[in-house]
């Protein structure tokens, strides 16, 4: 097939060469202006933590209405807590998950190196985590998490910290989960950058949706989980071990599901750079 044919082989192109660029920005910020890049970083972490209070507080709010209407609530709080991503991306913040697709790829490509793409997500997970840690300073010194909403917020902890309590079975249940998490949060991304979706509206639906999957089937996301552990530990106190047991488990989970099965699988599925050396009307 001539070379001039090939392009509907690798509709994908568009996707990469945007998901570079925007590399790009950020390599250049976490590296020459790192205080800059943590602050956008704890941007993310800001959203992530007041969305995720915003999920709890609208469960609540159907529990203290009817117990029997906790799943409806779950429901719409998901879809609120589904937001969060859209205040991420048009706020140009930073968000460790969404990231770890956009370094996998630049690896891929050789537009950075891995161990400059691995300092790139710790500084974003790090930034996040101060986001967080001032959401959770913030909701301590308020009543914003008390009443059903704590009861809510650390029922949801419980419930985390016994994946890791629990054993092999419940790692290999909270690694499941951590990959389907980052999988539809990056599908979101993959369908935001490439270019074949005009409308903005559009593109809120589909970052809203793939929040609300994650949210609403109990999915893991290693820096929501981080913000999590973070306000209720300092409102209720918990078992460190066991949370950064989690957020371990998470962040591999996560890397798997978005770096790999989106970011290098992506990457490798529209690379056309063998096919573009092949003479046209010479098959290979």
């Amino acid at each position: 097939m001539p070379v001039a044919d090939r392009g509907h082989l690798f509709p994908g192109k568009r996707f990469i060469s945007t998901v570079l660029e925007a590399l790009d920005t950020k390599t250049a910020l976490s590296g020459e202006m790192t205080r800059r890049y943590l602050q956008r970083a704890a941007m993310a972490g800001v959203i992530i933590g007041g969305f995720y209070l915003i999920n709890f507080t609208v469960i609540a709010a159907f529990v203290d209405a009817a117990p029997a209407l906790k799943g409806i609530g779950r429901l719409v709080g998901a879809l609120a807590f589904g937001w969060a991503l859209v205040f991420i991306y048009y706020s140009r913040s930073e968000l460790l998950t969404s990231n770890m697709m956009i370094v996998s790829i630049g690896a891929y490509h050789k537009r950075t190196t891995w161990p400059k793409a691995m300092r790139l997500l710790v500084l974003c997970f790090f930034g996040n985590f101060l986001g967080g840690l001032l959401v959770a300073v913030l909701v301590w010194a308020s009543t914003l998490a008390s009443g059903t909403v704590l009861e809510q917020m650390v029922a949801a902890v419980d419930h985390k910290l016994e994946y890791v309590a629990s054993g092999p079975a419940g790692w290999a249940d909270l690694l499941v989960r951590a990959i389907l998490c980052n999988f539809m949060i990056n599908m979101a991304m993959l369908l935001v950058y490439n270019g074949l979706i005009k409308e903005d509206l559009t593109k809120c639906l589909v970052m809203v949706m793939s929040v609300f999957v994650f949210a609403f089937a109990g999915l893991e996301h290693s820096v929501a989980n981080t913000v999590l552990f973070t306000i209720v530990g300092l409102r209720e106190g918990l078992d460190a071990a066991l949370a950064v047991g989690n957020v371990a488990v998470a962040l591999i989970g996560n890397f798997i599901g978005g770096g790999l099965l989106i970011g290098v699988y992506y990457a490798y599925v529209n690379d056309d750079s063998r096919h573009a050396a092949t003479p046209a009307g010479h098959p290979e």
